[in-house]
């Protein structure tokens, strides 16, 4: 395997664990980039770009050499996406814009309907909402439009009092973060993240795919279950009660991933433009480590994105414990996965995101790591992919915070593989 880019004395590690993701794993085309105290010391990219080999089949590379992960090649990171979509409303906070403890229907009025009323700006952001799912499902084409996507979810009844629990809005957060964010700026959730994160920092990340940067972006699919004997990685063994929500069309779980129906083709290009900023957002590995390292400082001359005050509540526990939807311990912050059994990131101060079946951001203030890691081939994990873990491990084995063995049961969380 060919394994192109960048690494800094000292971190080769991490591009031995990349180089077995291919050999052992069954990794298909992938990058993984890593920034210390705002330096990059990690940007790597190997394989394929897209995961089925279709330019390759065509009849070798198409006409830009495309057929190769390349340099500037992009994906669709799935849930990675909420980790970049939830500095949004911090950084609104940031600006005194919004009131974290403010009813969402002070924003938005609407929202307040079937019981919803107290439902808070926290509740929203730290899944506690009880909307994860939706009566009727919608079309995809709803879906991308705001103002029906966003009026369903406002109508929506709970599924528990707001407030009183958590549970994953694996999609719905799309739409509850689009309608707030909306109602607060007057932009929407993609524009704000183009105009005040990604172009200030240089970053190729989009919520709402451009035309013009479609031919970057490669195929992501299912790949096989593959994992070295005596490898230490996470034993993805689901608990019988996961496996039995999955299968069971009634329950919350499988209604949460859910919720767009007919599922759509994450490849379709309607789809990658859609503004969906729990599941559809398209990066790069190094877009995602550039993005986690500017909220904890300066990075390359640009300016941090947290004040410090910001930062301690990005990794500020809000949520925790069994998940009504996952129906296993999550930890949440406002919008972030923070680090635990479910998500297994560097350490404790870690906050980030993964994407369901494999890409994974995030930031570790206590070490200086911003970390990110993009695939085209999607596995059944939901939160703790193999070939992430392994890229983390040799991370924590460089900087000497090795995560250890806190992730053994974050696998429960695993079946399915649609978006979220």
């Amino acid at each position: 395997m060919d394994v192109r880019g960048t690494v800094a004395a000292g971190w080769e590690p991490v591009r031995d664990a990349f180089l077995r993701n291919f050999e052992q794993r069954g990794e298909r085309g992938a990058a993984v980039a890593v920034h210390r105290d705002g330096v990059k010391v990690v940007d790597l990219w190997a394989g394929t770009k897209d995961v089925d080999g279709e330019a390759v089949r065509a009849g070798g590379a198409d006409a830009g050499g495309e057929a190769s992960w390349a340099e500037d090649t992009a994906q669709v990171v799935r849930s990675a996406t909420k980790g970049v979509a939830a500095a949004v409303p911090l950084l609104l906070h940031q600006r005194g814009l919004l009131d974290l403890d403010a009813p969402v229907a002070a924003y938005w009025p609407e929202f307040k309907a079937a019981g919803k009323d107290r439902a808070t700006v926290r509740d929203l952001l730290a899944h506690r909402a009880g909307v994860p799912v939706l009566d009727r499902p919608l079309t995809l084409a709803e879906a991308a439009d705001l103002p029906t996507a966003t009026a369903a979810i406002a109508a929506q009844t709970p599924a528990w009092e707001p407030g009183t629990a958590h549970g994953y809005h694996a999609h719905t957060f799309s739409w509850l973060l689009s309608g707030l964010v909306h109602r607060v700026t007057g932009r929407t959730i993609g524009r704000w993240v183009a105009e005040e994160i990604a172009g200030p920092l240089g970053l190729d990340l989009w919520i709402g795919l451009p035309d013009a940067e479609a031919r970057r972006v490669g195929r992501i699919g299912p790949v096989e279950e593959v994992e070295p004997a005596g490898s230490g990685a996470l034993r993805l063994r689901p608990k019988r009660a996961v496996t039995e929500a999955y299968r069971d069309p009634d329950s919350l779980t499988r209604r949460a991933f859910g919720v767009i129906d007919p599922k759509p083709d994450e490849n379709d290009p309607v789809y990658r433009a859609a503004e969906l900023p729990g599941s559809a957002g398209v990066a790069t590995a190094r877009a995602l480590s550039r993005f986690y390292a500017a909220t904890l400082g300066p990075v390359d001359g640009a300016g941090r994105l947290f004040a410090p005050e910001t930062l301690a509540l990005a990794r500020t526990e809000e949520s925790a414990g069994p998940d009504r939807v996952l129906l296993v311990g999550t930890r949440f912050g406002l919008g972030h996965m923070l680090h635990g059994p479910a998500s297994p990131l560097l350490g404790p101060s870690s906050f980030g995101h993964p994407g369901r079946g494999g890409s994974l951001g995030f930031a570790d203030p206590d070490s200086g790591i911003a970390f990110g890691y993009v695939t085209n081939g999607m596995r059944k994990t939901v939160t703790a992919d193999p070939r992430a873990q392994a890229l983390v491990r040799a991370v924590g084995a460089v900087t000497g915070r090795e995560p250890g063995r806190t992730g053994r049961r974050a696998g429960t969380a695993r079946p399915g593989t649609g978006g979220g």
